[in-house]
């Protein structure tokens, strides 16, 4: 499936930042993945009274339904021009399921932040893992949607073009780069963006920058919103420099995040 990143799709990605692929599993195995998880909740999925809290997160799922989702045809394809032929590792499993209730109440999760790549001090602790402005760790953020999710549905916010200025908050730190909380805390300081929401059916997947800035919130629908947020892990460090000029769509936004305001 070469050449399947069509050239209007990479700008979109460079500049933009993130990619909506349609269909990129099927809704039978979304359906075979909610099932599964609705088994590890004490829950009735046919009684909202039995839906008491905003958000349930749930561990991690190596199950083949989620193996499955993760490895399509397409996505291995746009992996391949997004990142590199053979740069990135296969998932083997989907990671926590934060799984989103009509409610009333807020979550107390809402906030803007950027996921991090690589562990700091103390790698239990989440908040204290990093980033930096090679992208160390993580080559995409990926929403996986197992049920339809619209507009009222709880879906992702997403900050359009904020990779770039994340990018350039970045730098400064060099390898090293900030901790999940540290970044967080600066992203209020940062150019306005507009916002768009991770909609779409069961078996649709954003392929997102790793620096996109984005935000969970609350649920104001009627049926319960499944998502998974993977990363694609990268075999080796990207290259910002290269003497052939030949840089993937993934390593031309990391370098356009460098250069200066225009």
């Amino acid at each position: 499936m070469d050449g399947v990143l069509r050239g209007h799709d990479r700008d979109q990605f460079i500049r933009n930042g993130f990619l909506r692929i349609d269909n990129a599993f099927s809704s039978q195995v979304a359906k075979e993945a909610r099932e599964i998880l609705w088994s590890d909740m004490p829950l009735d999925p046919k009684d909202p009274k039995t839906w008491t809290q905003p958000v349930i997160r749930l561990g991690m799922y190596s199950q083949k339904p989620f193996v499955d989702a993760a490895n399509t045809p397409i996505l291995h394809a746009l992996f391949d021009e997004l990142v590199g032929r053979n740069k990135w590792f296969p998932c083997k499993s989907m990671g926590t399921f934060p799984v989103r209730f009509p409610s009333v109440n807020e979550p107390g999760d809402t906030g803007w932040h950027v996921d991090a790549g690589f562990p700091g001090v103390d790698p239990s602790n989440y908040f204290e893992w990093r980033i930096n402005f090679k992208s160390r760790g993580r080559a995409l953020l990926m929403l996986f949607l197992f049920s339809d999710v619209g507009e009222a549905d709880a879906p992702t916010r997403i900050r359009v073009g904020s990779h770039l200025d994340v990018a350039r908050l970045l730098v400064s730190s060099g390898d090293e780069g900030m901790s999940f909380m540290e970044l967080a805390q600066k992203l209020k300081d940062l150019p306005q963006r507009d916002e768009v929401l991770a909609t779409g059916k069961a078996g649709t997947v954003y392929l997102c920058h790793p620096f996109l800035v984005h935000a969970a919130q609350p649920h104001r629908g009627t049926e319960p919103r499944f998502l998974a947020q993977p990363p694609l892990v990268p075999r080796d460090e990207f290259i910002l420099e290269r003497a052939d000029g030949k840089y993937t769509p993934l390593e031309e936004s990391l370098r356009l995040g460098l250069q200066p305001y225009q």
